[in-house]
């Protein structure tokens, strides 16, 4: 039994576990006003409203798509899953202000790297939401998507475990 099973009671692939990517509290992703989000259009997750201006990546894997304007990344994990962090709603109309990018498209990532910076009382006092959605975009190829709200978490503090 190796570490891993002794202390979460399963192996890693049983239990895939997605960790915070922000500071602040987690609430149910359809509690976010944006429907695109809100109904799980894209998937299923959680979103987190910030404490901090930095998204941290939450598992290992690797960049598949970090937006030019900085508001949002997806990263492949390397057990397969797919996931969307998206800083506010609507805030790809910022065109990249108050985001500043510290990965690229393709790079090899582990959990904690530092991913993006953003300025929040700016991006407030633009007039946006800078709730930040974590979506499981392969939803499907999962039995349970099991999301912990409710409470305020730190970056790498777990938020939604994944079973196959």
């Amino acid at each position: 039994m190796g570490f891993f099973d002794k202390i979460f009671g399963g192996s890693k692939e049983e239990r895939n576990i997605i960790l915070s990517p922000v500071e602040g509290e987690v609430v149910p992703l359809t509690q976010v006003s944006d429907p695109t989000f809100g109904d799980e259009i894209l998937g299923k997750g959680a979103a987190i409203r910030p404490a901090k201006g930095r998204v941290v990546s939450p598992v290992d894997g690797t960049i598949s798509l970090m937006f030019s304007t900085g508001h949002a990344v997806s990263i492949v994990s390397d057990l397969g899953t797919e996931i969307l962090i998206h800083v506010g709603l609507d805030t790809v109309k910022l065109e990249g202000r108050f985001y500043k990018t510290y990965a690229k498209d393709g790079d090899k990532i582990k959990a904690g790297d530092l991913l993006i910076e953003f300025d929040m009382d700016a991006i407030v006092q633009e007039g946006y939401d800078i709730i930040t959605p974590v979506v499981i975009c392969n939803t499907s190829d999962y039995a349970q998507v099991e999301v912990i709200s409710g409470k305020k978490v730190q970056e790498l503090n777990e938020i939604i475990i994944l079973k196959k």
